[in-house]
Formats: structure tokens, sequence, C-alpha cells
């Protein structure tokens, strides 16, 4: 993350303190068989499709403002010496008759490495049981593969999603994203998707399974091993405990 972007997200976070009082906390906890971001396995260590993370965050909304601030964070293994993500974003909400909006920040952090860190604006609209959100890469993070002008600034990502409770305490989901990179050699665009169910047991508990990959194998440059597939489809299956 940039200093312009540090500066960014301290100046929110400053003018965020006189809504803390009424702020309403949740907080979450899951497990699950494979983390993938945007279809790739995030822990390219392993070449088989069971590769179980922590993960979990918290998320405040200030009253009835609209505005929020998280963190969320999972165990990875794809940088060399690596082993946290931790995210930190804040962003407004609102409506306009049907239709739904989110706008906002979003920092990747990876502690102990001096490259990977990027940040994202993000905007979604949502209508019904469809959300389409778009978001672009604003940093100049260093991915620390080829040249060092790569970076992924001027990345694009969007993804249109669909969810749908079906039946009592089933809500089927699906999306589909697409990556257009931006001055990252060795990078090629590329299609995620997902499909599955979540099912809620009540008390904060429920179970989700997806079928989720991509359709070109190895895109991102810090796949060093093309051999390992890391964008391959993978049943995973996630359990989380919200509070």
């Amino acid at each position: 993350m940039t200093s312009k972007s540090a500066k960014v997200l301290a100046v929110a976070a400053l003018a965020a303190l006189p809504m803390l009082a009424s702020a309403q906390l949740t907080a979450n906890v899951s497990l699950t068989s494979n983390y993938k971001f945007r279809g790739q396995d995030q822990d390219q260590s392993r070449t088989k499709t069971f590769k179980p993370a922590i993960q979990g965050g918290f998320d405040y909304a200030f009253g009835g403002t609209g505005f929020y601030v998280g963190n969320w964070n999972s165990s990875v293994d794809w940088l060399s010496g690596n082993s946290l993500e931790s995210d930190v974003y804040g962003g407004y909400k609102f409506s306009s008759g049907a239709l739904g909006f989110d706008v906002g920040v979003l920092a990747y952090l990876y502690p102990g490495n001096n490259f990977g860190n990027t940040t994202e604006l993000y905007g979604a609209v949502s209508y019904g049981p469809f959300t389409a959100k778009y978001s672009h890469t604003v940093s100049d993070g260093y991915f620390g593969v080829g040249k060092a002008t790569d970076d992924g600034k001027g990345t694009g990502y969007l993804n249109l999603a669909y969810a749908q409770e079906v039946a009592k305490n089933v809500t089927l989901k699906a999306s589909v994203g697409f990556t257009n990179f931006k001055a990252v050699t060795g990078a090629a665009d590329y299609t995620d998707y997902s499909v599955g169910a979540s099912y809620d047991f009540g008390g904060g508990v429920s179970l989700t399974g997806a079928v989720v990959g991509a359709n070109k194998k190895a895109s991102y440059p810090y796949a060093i091993d093309a051999s390992k597939s890391v964008n391959k489809s993978a049943l995973i299956v996630t359990l989380t405990k919200t509070l």
C-alpha cells in the first residue's frame, strides 16, 4: 500500500471516530477446505485441492449512517515467508428505490513482505438477488515477479453475483468474475466462477459448499509453478460462525 493510500485510510478512520459510540459490531470466524481468491488458490505450497485455511474478521456499522469499516484475515501461503493476509476496508452503503449501492476502499496487506500489498477502490449495485461489483487497483503494489515496473495498478475486476433463498435455510449462490490485468508481465486476463449453496443452521452458524475455479490454470504472475494449476476447479466447503 502506498503512503498516499495509507493517508487516505487514516483520514477516513479519524473522521469516523465520533460515530464509534453508535457503531454496531459483528464478527465472524471460518474454517475452509481451500481459500481461493477470484478463482486462484492462495496456498501454492501443495498441489492437492484440500488446503485448509482459518479465516475471520469484524465489521463496524456506524448506526444508520450507511458508513462501515472492517477487517478480514486468512492464512495463506503464496509468497515466500508469508502466512497471513490481512484486509482493511471502509465504505458507504445506501439505497435508491429498489437499488442498493456500496462504494469503498480496500487494502490487501501481507505482513512480513515488501510486495503484494495493494489497494482497490470498489463500487457495487444490487437489485433483488443480483449484484454487480467493480474493483479497480489504484496502488503500485509490486507483485515481485519480472521487472520492477511490474505492478497491479490499473487492474480491473468485474463480478456478477446471484444469491437467492430457494428453500428454508438454503440459499443458492453463483457468480462469475472477469479480471483485466494491466502492466503485469506474464499475467493473462481470465474468468473465474463459483456455483454452490449455503445452509443456515441458526445461531449464526452456516455451511457453504461451492465449486470454484477459473478458465486459465495459472494467470497471476506469482503462480511461479504453472504445473500447480492454481485456478483448477475445486469443491470448497466452508463452516462459518457469525457473532
